[in-house]
Order: structure tokens, then C-alpha cells, then sequence
């Protein structure tokens, strides 16, 4: 499994349930990788989407607690095992966590890699991504040049995960 996230120089990625930033490039990165592929998220991630509904040209799972939760063109879960189950049924590389902070501090020990957009900025925020720079078994193993988008520098790093977990059942 794989992590995409945009974090800030705190390792922040939210504010008030939006993003801290939308960076042109980045939000086409983030369709280039997951385009195709299996995505999972939180309910409130999924509320900050386009009207509130699952993007097109990827199968959505999302986490809700809500056993009445449902939404159209997307699968729901309701526990960690019952996404587990589910997730048995795609390959392992193809599936990319997408957030928000619970989802990610929840999933990021069973991850390979994680493909973050990392933004030279520290932002007002009160949703964090787990600081994989504090994490012995996660190791910078690409970094791409800085990217400028009007004042916002960011640059494009791969952190790879030497010890994930397995999803057991």
C-alpha cells in the first residue's frame, strides 16, 4: 500500500477539514498516481471532494463509523478489519491511503511508500500527517528538485517504509 499526502514544514495537512494549500501541480500529480487505482479515505475527506462524491476513474473505499453511511459509487467500510477484507481483494501496490489524519496515523505502518508533496511553509493547521522523518523504519529514497507555484516552494519526495506491517485477518 501507498501514502500520497501534501504536508507542510509541521507535517500539517488540514485546516478546518480543507486542505492548507491547492497547488496546481500537485493536485495533478495527486490524479496521475491514483487514476486507475484504489483509493482509500475518511468520510470528512470525502465531503471536502468535488460535491461531496467519489472521484471518478478510481474504485473509492471509504472509512466511515456511520453504519448508515452510504454512497453512491463508492464502497464503505466501517472497521479497519472490515477495509482489510476488502483491500484483499486489490493488488497491495495499486491501493494509495488519501487521507485524512486518522485514516493516515491508522494505515501508515502497513504502507511500502509514501509520495509526499512537501512544502517549504508552515501553515495554521489542526490535522497532521505522521512525521516519517521521526520514524527510524521510513527513509527518504527519491527527492525531486523545488517546484515553485506563485510564493509556494514545494518539492516531491518518496519516503519507503524498510518494515510494513502485514494486513492479517
Amino acid at each position: 500500500m501507498n501514502l500520497i499526502a501534501a504536508v507542510d514544514k509541521n507535517w500539517g495537512i488540514g485546516l478546518k477539514g480543507s486542505l492548507l494549500v491547492r497547488i496546481p501541480s500537485d493536485m495533478k500529480n495527486f490524479r496521475n498516481r491514483t487514476i486507475g487505482n484504489v483509493i482509500v479515505l475518511g468520510r470528512k475527506t470525502l465531503e471536502g471532494f468535488p460535491n461531496g462524491q467519489p472521484l471518478q476513474g478510481r474504485t473509492n473505499i471509504i472509512l466511515s463509523k456511520n453504519p448508515d453511511f452510504t454512497v453512491r459509487n463508492g464502497i464503505v467500510v466501517h472497521s479497519k478489519e472490515e477495509l482489510f477484507k476488502e483491500l484483499k481483494n486489490y493488488d497491495n501496490d495499486s491501493i494509495y491511503i488519501t487521507g485524512g489524519g486518522k485514516i493516515y496515523e491508522m494505515l501508515y505502518p502497513y504502507c511500502k511508500n509514501a509520495f509526499l508533496t512537501k512544502i517549504d511553509y508552515a501553515y495554521e493547521a489542526d490535522t497532521y500527517f505522521p512525521n516519517l522523518d521521526k520514524l527510524p523504519n521510513w527513509n527518504i529514497t527519491e527527492e525531486s528538485d523545488e517546484e515553485t507555484c506563485f510564493s509556494i516552494e514545494y518539492n516531491y519526495v518518496t519516503y519507503t517504509n524498510s518494515e510494513p506491517l502485514e494486513i492479517d485477518l
